[in-house]
């Protein structure tokens, strides 16, 4: 992959606490690695977040409802703890639904589609997630395969921390 493979790229990486540590941080660092600018989006600017196995602590560099999907070529949710408190932000839900609808692609990994089912997002996709949650999926009209990552047109998802590396590659492929 060319290192600037993504200069003038802008991603969203979506925080809230108990977000599972591998799940941000590894796309974070293979996205900017790769040359995009990358924002933490939380529910405030400012606010200090911890992942739920405590290996990583990330600051929020802007408020979900103080940016739009106009300033964001993808969105990434990761998963963990996380999408459950993200899913009760509406601020965050309209980003992700937003972004949906203008087909700008939206990662989510492990429990991050529990946003996209908040979003109304999955009916007639196909996608991945963690195990649990697939019935979820299905009840909102998806449809659950498991692999280790799912491109189905803008929406790309993987199901655990095992996943990371071929969910970024699939992201910088997507925004390539």
């Amino acid at each position: 992959m060319a290192e600037r493979a993504l200069a003038g790229k802008r991603i969203a990486i979506l925080v809230e606490d108990g977000f599972e540590d591998r799940e941000l941080t590894g796309p974070r660092d293979a996205l900017a690695a790769a040359g995009a600018a990358v924002t933490i989006v939380g529910p405030s600017a400012g606010a200090e977040f911890r992942g739920k196995r405590g290996d990583a602590v990330v600051v929020a560099d802007v408020a979900a409802g103080a940016t739009g999907v106009k300033d964001f070529d993808a969105l990434v949710i990761p998963g963990g703890y996380a999408p459950d408190k993200i899913r009760m932000r509406h601020a965050m839900v309209d980003l992700v639904r937003e972004a949906m609808d203008a087909s700008k692609p939206v990662a989510a990994i492990c429990h991050g589609p529990q946003v996209l089912i908040s979003a109304n997002a999955l009916r007639g996709r196909t996608l991945t997630c963690w195990p649990s949650i697939a019935i979820d999926v299905k009840n909102a009209g998806g449809l659950y395969v498991d692999k280790p990552v799912v491109e189905d047109g803008n929406l790309i998802t993987s199901r655990r921390p095992d996943d990371v590396p071929v969910f970024s590659e699939a992201i910088i492929k997507a925004l390539s």
